[in-house]
């Protein structure tokens, strides 16, 4: 078993910065994978970024890439997302979510285990 609680969300204004934080415990191990999925209301949970945690290989979607940045810290076991320039378009509960087997990294169903989530909304 795996427990994920995300922290870190919050209501700031368009071009702001927030940093999200994803802290793992249990029975974690090697060679898995931990992403970040996000679901705005009335919308699909979609995928963010992932992020092979040995090595640190790292995935994003197009609406992020270039503004977003996940990254891990192995001896916290700890997942990060910093997220810069924020649109009004990211407002959504953020979740992070860990997988361990060898799917899609972009497919939500991949994934086990899953936190909270919370919230980011970004005001115009």
């Amino acid at each position: 078993q795996v427990q994920l609680v995300e922290s870190g969300g919050g209501l700031v204004q368009a071009g702001d910065s927030l940093r999200l934080s994803c802290a793992a415990s249990g029975r974690t191990f090697s060679r898995y994978v931990m992403g970040w999925f996000r679901q705005a209301p009335g919308k699909e949970r979609e995928f963010v970024a992932a992020i092979r945690w040995s090595g640190g290989n790292t995935y994003y979607a197009d609406s992020v890439k270039g503004r977003f940045t996940i990254s891990r810290d192995n001896a916290k076991n700890t997942m990060y997302l910093q997220m810069n320039s924020l649109k009004p378009e990211d407002t959504a509960v953020y979740y992070c979510a860990a997988s361990y087997v060898s799917g899609s990294l972009y497919n939500k169903g991949e994934y086990a285990y899953w936190g909270q989530g919370t919230q980011v909304t970004v005001s115009s």
